[in-house]
C-alpha cells in the first residue's frame, strides 16, 4: 500500500505516487519520459517522444465528443531538486519519501515536485479512464521547464492541431492565469582601457538590500544595488577625482541584486575622510528613500583593495572608460517601465540590471528584460543597444522567449470562470504574471490558441518545505473534469 493509496481521487494519487518514485529532476527526465511512453503503449494510445524527452499522447474523444474541437492538456515532467542539510536522498537515482499529515502531502527532507507532477498525474488519470467524458485530447508533457523551458522551446508543434489548452502549472486554487511576460537576457559589453594609476585604493561596498525575484517582485519598489552604486559613483565623480579598478554586483540576471562593490583609486592627496563623510550623507539619503523597502541598506568604505599586495599603483580604467562606465550605469533604464491598462496591478514591461561584472577586457551589464507585449520588449532591447553602442560597446542576447499576451476575448476563460462560479459560488481570480511560463511558447507556435493555466494549492514550491493540499487536488480534479465535459 502506498502512502497516498487511500486518498481520492485514487487514480490521480496513484500516478502521483508513481511519479514521485521515479527520479525526474531537471536534466534527468529520461526515466519519467520512458514511463509516459510505456503508459501510452499499455493503453493503446498514439504517442511521440523526441530527443529532449518531450512526450505527446493522443486520445480520441469519448462517445458524443468525437467531432468536438480537440484540447491540449499540458504540464512539465521535470521538478526542482532541493533538499535539507543532512538529507541522504540522491536525486539522480532515488525516489522521494512521501509524507501525509493533516491533509497535506510533502516529501521528507526534499522538494515534493507537485510542480508539476500533479499535472502529469491528472493527465494520466484522464487518459486511463473509460468513463470520463472528454473531447479529443492531445496531452503534452514537456521537459526542463525549471531550467529555461528548453523542452517546450525545442518541441515540434507541427503535430498539434488543438487551439484550446489547459495548462496545469499554477499553484493556487481559484486563480486562473491568463497572461505572462516574455523575456530575454540582454548583456551590454563595454570595453575597458586600462592604465597604471598611482593613488589611494579603496573599496566601496553597498549591501543590506532585500533583493527578490526580478519578475514577480519588481513591483515591490526595492533598491537595486547595481543601480545605486552607479548613482554613488556619479555623485562622487562630481567632487573627487578617481579611476575605477572594478565594479561587481549581483549573481543572477533574474534576481534584484542585494550587494555591489567597487574598487576605486583616488588621486594622491584626496582626503579619504572627506570621501567617507560624503558617503555617510549618501547613505542617509538612500536609507530615507528606501526606509520601507530596504531598511538595512548600508554604504561603506574600506581603505585598500582585498587581496592586494600593498602596492599603491594599480591597473585601473583610464578616465574616459571610468566616465563611460558610470554613464552607462546611470543612464541605462531599470525597473518598471509600464503598467498594464488591461489588468489592474500588473507590471507590463520592466528590466533588471541583475549582474554587473568586471573582467580584464570589459564590463558586462546583464539585464533581464520582461514584457507581456512583445514589441515593448524589443523596444527596451533597442534602447540598451543604442546607448551602449554610443559609448563604444556591443550587446548580446540569450534565452529570448515570447510573451503570452492577454486575450480580451477568450471563450475558454469565460467557460472556466463560469464553471468555477457555478461549482463554488464565487468568482475565480483572473490573474497575469510578470514572469515566463510555457504557455507563451505554445501560443507563439499555435496561432489562435486559447489557453488558461490553473492548478491546486501548492505551498513553498522549489524548497524542501514544498507541500500540496490533498483536498485542493480533489476539487481541482473535479473542476477539470467538469471543464472537459463542457468543452463539447
Amino acid at each position: 500500500m502506498g502512502i497516498l493509496s487511500d486518498l481520492e481521487p485514487v487514480p490521480v494519487f496513484k500516478y502521483f505516487e508513481k511519479i514521485c518514485s521515479i527520479p525526474h529532476g531537471s536534466g534527468n527526465t529520461e526515466a519519467i519520459s520512458n514511463f509516459c511512453v510505456s503508459f501510452a503503449r499499455e493503453h493503446g494510445l498514439s504517442f511521440t517522444k523526441d530527443k529532449n524527452n518531450n512526450v505527446i499522447i493522443w486520445k480520441k474523444g469519448t462517445p458524443g465528443y468525437e467531432n468536438s474541437p480537440s484540447v491540449i492538456i499540458q504540464g512539465h515532467l521535470d521538478m526542482v531538486c532541493e533538499k535539507e542539510a543532512g538529507c541522504d536522498i540522491d536525486f539522480e537515482k532515488d525516489g522521494l519519501k512521501l509524507q501525509f499529515q493533516n491533509g497535506i502531502i510533502s516529501a521528507k527532507g526534499t522538494t515534493l515536485g507537485g510542480d508539476d507532477g500533479i499535472a502529469v498525474a491528472y493527465a494520466l488519470a484522464i487518459l486511463e479512464s473509460d468513463s470520463i467524458p472528454h473531447p479529443p485530447l492531445e496531452v503534452v508533457f514537456t521537459t526542463d521547464e525549471e531550467i529555461g523551458m528548453t523542452g517546450a522551446a525545442a518541441l515540434d508543434y507541427t503535430p498539434l492541431k488543438s487551439r484550446i489548452m489547459l495548462n496545469i502549472d499554477s499553484e493556487e486554487e481559484g486563480y486562473l492565469l491568463v497572461s505572462c511576460a516574455g523575456g530575454v537576457t540582454v548583456t551590454a559589453h563595454l570595453p575597458v582601457k586600462k592604465e597604471k594609476v598611482p593613488g589611494i585604493p579603496v573599496t566601496i561596498r553597498l549591501n543590506g538590500l532585500k533583493g527578490g525575484h526580478s519578475g514577480v517582485e519588481i513591483n515591490k519598489g526595492r533598491a537595486n544595488s547595481n543601480i545605486l552604486m552607479g548613482r554613488t559613483l556619479y555623485a562622487l565623480s562630481q567632487i573627487f577625482a578617481f579611476n575605477i579598478i572594478s565594479v561587481n554586483g549581483g549573481m543572477k540576471d533574474n534576481a534584484i541584486p542585494r550587494e555591489t562593490t567597487a574598487g576605486l583609486i583616488f588621486a594622491d592627496g584626496t582626503g579619504i575622510a572627506g570621501v567617507k563623510e560624503y558617503l555617510t550623507k549618501l547613505n542617509q539619503i538612500y536609507a530615507h528613500e528606501y526606509q520601507t523597502t530596504d531598511s538595512s541598506i548600508k554604504l561603506s568604505l574600506e581603505e585598500g583593495i582585498p587581496g592586494n599586495d600593498g602596492t599603491d599603483i594599480y591597473s585601473a580604467f583610464d578616465r574616459e572608460t571610468t566616465s563611460k562606465a558610470i554613464t552607462a550605469l546611470v543612464s541605462l533604464p531599470n525597473g518598471i517601465q509600464r503598467m498594464s491598462y488591461d489588468i489592474e496591478g500588473l507590471v507590463q514591461t520592466s528590466l533588471n540590471l541583475g549582474i554587473l561584472k568586471t573582467s580584464d577586457s570589459e564590463i558586462q551589464y546583464n539585464y533581464s528584460v520582461r514584457s507581456s507585449i512583445g514589441t515593448e520588449k524589443e523596444e527596451l532591447m533597442n534602447r540598451i543597444e543604442c546607448l551602449i553602442k554610443a559609448l563604444g560597446g556591443t550587446v548580446s542576447y540569450k534565452g529570448n522567449y515570447p510573451a503570452w499576451e492577454y486575450r480580451k476575448d477568450s471563450p475558454l476563460r469565460s467557460l472556466m470562470a463560469e464553471t468555477y462560479e457555478e461549482k463554488y459560488g464565487k468568482s475565480p481570480v483572473i490573474q497575469a504574471i510578470h514572469a515566463g511560463v510555457e504557455c507563451g511558447l505554445f501560443v507563439s507556435h499555435l496561432p489562435g490558441l486559447d489557453c488558461v493555466s490553473y492548478g491546486p494549492d501548492l505551498r513553498n514550491i522549489h524548497t524542501p518545505q514544498e507541500s500540496m493540499d490533498a483536498e485542493s487536488v480533489r476539487r481541482t480534479w473535479e473542476y477539470t473534469l467538469e471543464i472537459l465535459k463542457r468543452l463539447k
